[in-house]
């Protein structure tokens, strides 16, 4: 992972070293992680386990605390954690994306698109964001780049009407992926929601079953901001996962960490580029490293 040069550095320089373990160093190591996006929470969590640690194994040196914290950052987001997303069992796989407009969700399945395809799967886009004309051409201009087919109605369609012609045609065409671009529009407008769940119940209907994956698609240069998108997405459709997106020199890392400590989604996709082959499996482990510049 190309990742995360910033603020989180701060946090490795502080725990390098032979500095002593005090309540200075938990303080300042509280306001770093606090910087990095962490929220207070999730923070206050972190650094109290850690003087806890310190005082039961009795540890001296900044390293011993940087080697808990890195552990304990794994450890949450390891935690009910799947193994990314879920490969089709039932063709097709019906995979919703939600994300609020400028997330970087259209590009996010083209990626996917391209690694299904790279894999040897006929996959089809279905463009069920009709509220605006733009995202069904940039789909469109993704689907010819990448080499799959799509399925479009024209700006202004009923979107549920959308997935269930792209649904029709993956049986009828023997495909084994469908990936569903949604409507992005705030995600406080009621209309919009309602329009998710009705997406979701007609994919239950043409399929008999739910999406495979209903997954949300954040900005992790967003801070904090990315949690209220997610809180509000949970209470109206089904998430099965999160795919972080432009993370890159500009995310500062700690949002994902409290992403997944505060609302318990897995995180299945880290995407850092605009190439196609620029989308990764999130990895707690390697996460972590890549926080610390290792």
């Amino acid at each position: 992972m190309r990742l995360f040069k910033g603020i989180f550095s701060k946090v490795d320089q502080l725990l390098t070293g032979r500095r002593p373990v005090d309540d200075e160093l938990f303080d300042e190591l509280e306001e770093l992680l606090i910087q990095a996006d962490l929220s207070i929470h999730t923070s206050t969590k972190l650094v109290d386990s850690l003087r806890e640690a310190a005082r039961r194994e009795r540890l001296k040196e900044s390293d011993e605390i940087k080697d808990r914290l890195k552990t304990l950052l794994v450890q949450i987001l390891a935690e009910g954690d799947g193994h990314g997303i879920e490969l089709p069992t039932e063709r097709p796989a019906v995979y919703l994306f939600v994300g609020v407009n400028g997330v970087g969700k259209t590009t996010t399945i083209a990626k996917l698109a391209y690694r299904f395809k790279k894999s040897g799967m006929r996959v089809i886009l279905s463009a069920a964001d009709t509220f605006r004309a733009a995202a069904i051409d940039q789909l469109e201009i993704w689907a010819n780049r990448v080499g799959v087919e799509i399925i479009k109605h024209q700006h202004g369609a009923d979107p549920g009407a959308v997935v269930f012609d792209s649904i029709q045609a993956a049986l009828a065409r023997k495909a084994d992926v469908v990936l569903v671009d949604t409507a992005g529009r705030l995600h406080n407008k009621t209309n919009l929601m309602e329009e998710l769940k009705k997406v979701g119940r007609i994919v239950q209907k043409a399929l008999g079953r739910d999406p495979d994956e209903v997954i949300l698609v954040l900005d992790a240069t967003t801070g904090q901001n990315a949690v209220t998108q997610a809180r509000e997405f949970m209470n109206v459709v089904p998430l099965t996962g999160i795919a972080l997106s432009k993370i890159d020199g500009t995310a500062k890392g700690g949002i994902v960490v409290t992403i997944k400590d505060e609302l318990g989604l897995p995180i299945k996709l880290a995407g850092s580029g605009e190439q196609l082959d620029d989308l990764d499996d999130f990895r707690p482990q390697d996460f972590v490293e890549a926080l610390f510049g290792e």
